[in-house]
């Protein structure tokens, strides 16, 4: 084709051309955990057990384990929250728990936040993060403490940063998981 005989294509005009449908928004709700929802919260927790480092726990928590563990933080008035899908689904959960059973570290905890494979990468992090600090200042707890893996965890640890928490530390080669030795980030945030 000789380039005088080029046309350019010609398109449609903008009501005749075919629209991608937007996609659905990820709509969720945050709500206090009940007992019902351990099954589904184990199996969030158990999915990052078996497939990453961001936890070192290498053997599945079981049911019972999770009930105790509920208890435990109802009892102490623990924040323990998850997000639910409009039909139903529990799509993450965030948690503080104690971080030292001292007497004296009562006003001190360690956060935890967990998302189903699904649900990552939309911004739900950011909103159980952001709940679970303004529950626990509700609660009278006064600092909370981030112990992030040093390795493939930087989503977490950027999360952390930008909501003001600041590094106190490093370990390092602390945890042995998937044939290879793991550190530690630790960092705080005081809940004023």
């Amino acid at each position: 084709m000789l380039e005088e005989e080029y046309q350019p294509r010609r398109t449609l005009p903008r009501h005749l051309q075919k629209t991608e449908a937007p996609e659905a928004p990820f709509e969720f709700a945050l709500r206090e955990t009940t007992a019902a929802d351990l099954p589904h919260i184990r199996e969030i927790y158990n999915y990052y057990v078996a497939n990453s480092t961001v936890t070192f726990d290498e053997d599945a928590m079981t049911l019972a384990e999770w009930r105790d563990k509920f208890e435990y933080l109802t009892k102490l008035g623990m924040p323990f929250i998850v997000a639910v899908s409009p039909s139903g689904q529990i799509l993450g959960y965030a948690l503080v728990a104690p971080w030292k059973q001292k007497r004296a570290y009562r006003f001190t905890v360690e956060n935890s936040i967990y998302l189903g494979p699904a649900a990552t990468g939309k911004g739900l992090g950011r909103v159980l993060l952001a709940e679970l600090i303004a529950r626990s200042k509700q609660a009278g707890l006064k600092e909370m403490i981030a112990v992030i893996a040093d390795q493939g965890a930087d989503a977490s640890l950027a999360l952390h940063q930008q909501f003001g928490f600041h590094e106190i530390g490093r370990m390092g080669r602390v945890g042995f998981k998937f044939e290879r030795w793991l550190g530690i980030v630790m960092l705080q945030l005081s809940l004023k």
